[in-house]
């Protein structure tokens, strides 16, 4: 048994606490400082509590939350390995009382759930989501080459140089990217090549970039469409209105230019956070980031690493920016994420090799929202898959692809009609308010009702 129910402990309501590896002890839910309710998460058709689990998950609690009372089965299933996914059976079941009343005000699985389901376990079946260790070493070799090539020329040719580290700067994201979200042998030993190479941490990327991948682009929770004050890309309440909104689409370059720099920034201070939070890897991460910076002050002179990392921001936010920008928006949260992340992506298809390497797997977003766990070499070959899939079940706007370069016009479009759209009251805010002012609120969908009433802890 893995939750244990000690005599002393029947008379009073309880709750359980669990450590990383799902084992679960069944504990009084009442302390002084309150009762803890339960947090109830549907996944292949069984609820759990995961109240005592919430904070032992590695990838943290922020927004496990958001779940609570919903379904997360394609969540589940998109980030974690199969061992991890095998785990979850072992955590504490849902009350019966929970289950007959959330099952009254949770939808049911669609018909495009279910069939992505089967489609997902056809596709590990196939061996999908094997790595292509050669192709690796060669994408590795391409990034050491332009680390390389900018070392010999920071001091004699350094326009050429800065170029050089930019795509270095730029390549070691795409790579680490992919590193993070793998769960596979390989990807396990390179878990930290971004933080090292690209001066970008495990722990800040898994926490911002998790969340997106959950709730892609549902407004208020979703960071990377919360790009305000400096880029809107919906028309604002007045309230939270900038006047440099009206001018966006002539500035747009400056804001994207400081991408790289910003998340250097915040990199910085969540790993020393994490180290004073003790979570796991993180005195290792900080570690590694110090290494990378000794590395790249004392090689690079400040005349090439500082217009490097510039020119990296511009290059990857033109890179990342357009494929859900330029979709739809959810002001609330979306119970089929199957449809969900149809809607809000759109692919790019390249026009030329370079631009296949430089966009480092980006074109192929909807693939990888999918399937983030699967290899970005495979993407290629999903693509007729995906479209199948998209026309057999009906998907509304179906599998969306646009050229490289329409697909910037679009974006650029989208910033030049919300610069010139009036305010309007009671829009939703970016960030803080809607979905994730609920979840800091303690209000996530099954805070009252389903067990024991009081303080989420």
């Amino acid at each position: 048994m893995v939750a244990t129910t000690p005599e002393a402990l029947t008379q009073a309501p309880t709750s359980f606490d669990c450590d990383e590896e799902v084992n679960c002890v069944e504990v009084p839910a009442c302390d002084e400082d309150g009762c803890r309710t339960s947090l109830d998460v549907r996944i292949d058709g069984t609820w759990y509590d995961l109240s005592g689990w919430r904070k032992a998950h590695p990838a943290g609690t922020h927004w496990i939350d958001w779940y609570d009372g919903r379904d997360a089965t394609e969540v589940m299933d998109a980030f974690h390995s199969v061992k991890a996914r095998n785990m979850w059976q072992r955590l504490p079941k849902s009350s019966e009382e929970s289950v007959k009343l959330l099952e009254k005000t949770t939808p049911k699985d669609t018909d495009t759930q279910i069939a992505f389901r089967k489609l997902r376990a056809q596709l590990e079946e196939d061996g999908w989501f094997e790595r292509d260790i050669g192709r690796e070493v060669i994408l590795l070799s391409i990034w050491a080459s332009l680390f390389v090539g900018a070392a010999v020329t920071a001091h004699t040719v350094a326009p050429i140089s800065i170029v050089l580290l930019g795509l270095c700067m730029t390549n070691a994201g795409w790579l680490g990217h992919d590193y993070v979200h793998g769960v596979d042998k390989w990807s396990n030993t390179l878990r930290q090549f971004t933080t090292f190479a690209g001066g970008l941490g495990c722990t800040w990327w898994s926490d911002k970039h998790n969340k997106h991948h959950a709730l892609t682009n549902e407004q208020g929770v979703d960071e990377d469409i919360a790009t305000d004050p400096f880029l809107y890309t919906w028309a604002p309440d007045p309230k939270n209105d900038s006047p440099l909104r009206k001018i966006q689409h002539w500035i747009f370059f400056i804001p994207f230019s400081f991408l790289f720099a910003l998340w250097r920034v915040d990199t910085m201070v969540v790993a020393i956070d994490a180290v004073e939070q003790k979570r796991p890897d993180s005195k290792q991460e900080l570690y590694l980031l110090l290494a990378h910076y000794l590395i790249l002050l004392t090689v690079f002179p400040v005349n090439v690493w500082l217009p490097a990392i510039f020119l990296s921001g511009l290059t990857s936010a033109l890179i990342v920016t357009p494929t859900h920008q330029s979709e739809e928006f959810f002001e609330e949260f979306q119970f089929d994420w199957v449809t969900a992340q149809f809607a809000s992506t759109r692919n790019a298809v390249m026009t030329n090799p370079f631009s296949e390497w430089l966009w480092g797997g980006m074109q192929y977003q909807l693939e990888h929202h999918l399937f983030p766990t699967m290899p970005r070499g495979r993407y290629p070959e999903l693509r007729p898959i995906l479209e199948k899939f998209a026309k057999d079940n009906n998907i509304p706007g179906g599998y969306r692809a646009s050229g490289e370069f329409e697909i910037l016009k679009m974006n650029w479009d989208l910033y030049r009609r919300v610069a010139n759209a009036d305010p309007v009251p009671g829009a939703p805010s970016s960030r803080g308010d809607g979905q994730q002012g609920s979840i800091s609120l303690g209000l996530s969908p099954a805070a009252a009702g389903f067990g024991v009433s009081g303080d989420k802890k």
